[in-house]
């Protein structure tokens, strides 16, 4: 996530999707709650779904950062994307003139679209995205930006405690309302982390 890489990480992005699509059939997609350690970042209050790629590296979108903007604004001419009036949102810092969707399908909407979970995608190239606004328009999120780590960077994030870690559901990932998500999700990790705290000194008594 460094800014020096942004540029030459976001080509990579686009380039790779093929490497990461032999991946994607783990189904080893993980959320991401930013702790009080990225309070003075542009990370702050986030919620991001990332997935693993080729090379311990790490792709994501953010879940909580709907935009005032539609599809229809960002592209006047193409008639299918006046049928979505949902937001689109902000979906990190990099890759910003390129636009992903998350989608609920049976079927991959092709190359270059990564498998999250059974019956749901993330559609990382143009002529994914361009199926997903076509096909399947209300079943679809879609998002300006990415989230880009390179190799054993969110490893070396997550060592410093910049993200709690929780299993993805797609009742999650796709929530109408994001508003109050962080928080919610920032409770329950907490929760959990001090309810494994008082079972850890329990065991040691």
């Amino acid at each position: 996530m460094k800014p020096i890489l942004a540029a030459m990480l976001a080509l990579a992005s686009l380039l790779g999707t093929a490497a990461w699509g032999q991946r994607s059939e783990q189904d080893d997609a993980f959320v991401l709650v930013a702790t009080a350690a990225l309070d003075g970042s542009s990370y702050r209050r986030l919620v991001i779904l990332a997935l693993p790629t080729d090379g311990d590296r790490h792709i994501g979108i953010v879940l909580n950062r709907p935009s005032k903007r539609t599809l229809a604004e960002l592209f006047p001419g193409h008639e299918p994307s006046k049928q979505i009036a949902e937001a689109v949102y902000f979906g990190g810092p990099m890759s910003q003139r390129a636009v992903f969707a998350l989608v609920q399908s049976e079927q991959s909407p092709g190359r270059g679209a990564l498998r999250v979970m059974p019956d749901l995608f993330l559609a990382l190239t143009a002529p994914s995205v361009d199926r997903v606004i076509e096909q399947h328009p209300q079943q679809a999120r879609f998002f300006v930006g990415n989230v880009i780590w390179r190799p054993g960077e969110l490893r070396d994030e997550l060592g410093d405690g910049y993200w709690t870690v929780m299993d993805a559901h797609p009742e999650l990932l796709l929530r109408k309302d994001t508003r109050g998500l962080w928080d919610e999700l920032s409770r329950f990790g907490r929760a959990l982390s001090a309810d494994a705290g008082h079972a850890l000194a329990r065991s040691r008594r």
